[in-house]
């Protein structure tokens, strides 16, 4: 009888018993299509039939026996001869990476007659009749055919675990690689987003949106600590923020709570606690099944946490899941850390700013608040012009330093209640260059020296003390040069009483073009009625944070 062509189910992988039950199912109908025979399906050991094939060979318990263990523990086709005329084919068969059976069943090695019959039915304790009825409808082999075959069967089986195993690797490597993938997209999302023009909430919410594409969890979440008291000139967090993704399972304070129930703290690497841990009685958070938090740091600094919790599968978070939040946690860290330095450092300049201020109204306490007043003027002028808020910051402090240089002047001079001889005159006139020498070695004040410099030019050309006419003017000194006309004008000073509106604007429609630059003074009279209001209002000690007082949050 030629070999029949043999195709072997691929074996089951998930050690799931409906999976392996399938498998034993499948291989058992493919090994009676190709010999035309039901095997028996055995445990290794023969202690148990998995599945019930055909007699003669179930009750030939020495010889099946043998066969049986000597396949199952060599792993290749064992066949035990008998006299009469019947021989006994025993195939391991892989059922999974760790299970095997033996799968065997009887084969006729020539026609039997009359007298194998009465053997058999002896041995068997079959009847004779049953017996003609299976030999009829058996085909006969050869010893060397059933073993090429069996050999053919036996080497297919192990091709296809070969390559399952190989699928399953390769399935493996590219769910790692995804998973890597997907972890490298995660943290370049957040490392993209590392400005200090990005606050801590939203570089917070940008990671927990992606954590939660990443990992497979239902929930994340993260807490921010405060950095700062009430007493604080830019955006700086005053008390705790609590920012959660997904499923919500805890607020503030039971967040709060969690951590000093597990006191955790500066200094503690990633907490990881699974089914085995949430399941204690004591555990003061019933619906976490599983959590991971890690502390969010930079150097001695403590800046909040970051969790993410309950596992979609329900499956427990270990070493991949703890690594990644902690290199999460340490980004959002030092990217808090690095806002908390740059605003400290701000504050500071902040500090500095309102100490010369204060110095040149000590000066010249005639013009005490003229400073904040050019200011506030200038950035509503500014506003109207359409400029950028980081440009509004930038002239409301160059309003409070423009006049720095005055500390420089004669105090006679200065303070003179009569008008200025022209030697007198040119002494004032020096203040601009006095002030910029002072102010011009702090780099952090770089963007406002030049309204400090030339917020005395004027647009033909007739200013001081560069004499820049037009466009050659920065556009900073041509807004701060109006403000400043419009509140010397509009003040009391020793010498004279402030002018009435309509003189200041009338004075400054006619040097609109000449003095000054016609689209400043525009936009001057666009604006006049808040810069009336500017002017009426006395707001000293203002934040240097000009959308927080312009938002109607008032002095601080």
């Amino acid at each position: 009888m030629a070999p029949r062509n043999f195709v072997i189910p691929a074996p089951i992988f998930d050690e799931s018993v409906p999976r392996l039950q399938g498998w034993l199912d499948g291989t058992f109908e493919v090994l009676h299509e190709k010999f035309g025979v039901r095997f028996h399906m055995w445990s290794t050991d023969g202690s148990e039939v998995l599945r019930a094939g055909e007699t003669p060979d179930a009750a030939m318990r020495l010889p099946l026996n043998q066969a049986i263990e000597t396949a199952g523990k060599a792993n290749r086709p064992e066949i035990v001869e008998d006299e009469h005329g019947l021989v006994v084919l025993a195939l391991p068969i892989q059922l999974s990476l760790r299970d095997r059976c033996v799968a065997t069943a009887s084969f006729k090695t020539r026609e039997l007659e009359e007298q194998d019959f009465l053997a058999l039915n002896e041995l068997l304790d079959a009847e004779v009749a049953q017996l003609h009825e299976w030999s009829a409808a058996q085909e006969v082999w050869s010893l060397s055919q059933l073993g090429r075959f069996a050999d053919l069967v036996t080497e297919s089986i192990k091709s296809a675990v070969r390559s399952e195993r190989l699928e399953s690797e390769v399935e493996k490597v590219s769910a790692n690689l995804a998973n890597t993938y997907e972890e490298i997209c995660l943290l370049h999302a957040v490392t993209q987003n590392l400005r200090i023009s990005r606050s801590d909430e939203e570089l917070g919410r940008i990671a927990l949106d992606r954590l939660l594409e990443c990992i497979p969890i239902e929930g994340a979440a993260i807490q921010l600590l405060p950095v700062a008291d009430g007493d604080v000139t830019y955006d700086a967090r005053t008390s705790a923020c609590f920012i959660t993704e997904g499923e919500a399972v805890f607020d503030n304070e039971t967040f709060s709570n969690l951590i000093e129930e597990l006191h955790l703290g500066m200094g503690c690497g990633p907490f990881v606690a699974n089914p085995n841990v949430t399941s204690e009685d004591d555990w003061s958070a019933p619906d976490v099944r599983q959590i991971i938090i890690v502390p969010l740091t930079e150097g001695e600094h403590l800046f909040g946490w970051l969790a993410a919790f309950n596992h979609v599968d329900d499956l427990e978070f270990g070493t991949v899941e703890a690594n990644l939040l902690a290199s999460i946690g340490t980004m959002l860290g030092i990217h808090s850390g690095n806002r908390e330095l740059y605003r400290q450092q701000m504050e500071f300049m902040a500090a500095v700013v309102r100490a010369l201020t204060s110095a040149i109204d000590a000066k010249d306490p005639y013009t005490c608040g003229h400073s904040d007043r050019v200011a506030r003027v200038s950035v509503r002028i500014a506003q109207e012009m359409g400029c950028e808020e980081k440009f509004l910051d930038t002239i409301y402090m160059a309003g409070l330093l423009h006049d720095t240089g005055k500390i420089g002047i004669d105090d006679n001079v200065l303070r003179k209640p009569g008008r200025l001889t022209d030697e007198e005159f040119e002494q004032i006139k020096q203040h601009p260059e006095i002030g910029y020498n002072i102010l011009r070695d702090l780099k952090q004040l770089s963007d406002c020296l030049p309204a400090v410099l030339h917020h005395h030019e004027q647009w033909d050309g007739g200013g001081y003390p560069a004499g820049l006419a037009g466009e050659e003017i920065p556009l900073i000194a041509r807004i701060m040069a109006v403000a400043d006309a419009y509140d010397a004008m509009h003040s009391d000073r020793p010498y004279r009483k402030g002018m009435p509106e309509e003189k200041v604007e009338s004075i400054l429609r006619e040097g609109a073009g000449q003095q000054w630059d016609q689209a400043v003074v525009d936009a001057y009279f666009e604006a006049r009625d808040d810069i009336r209001d500017v002017s009426a209002e006395e707001r000293a000690g203002l934040t240097l944070d000009v959308k927080k007082w312009m938002e109607g949050e008032g002095p601080r």
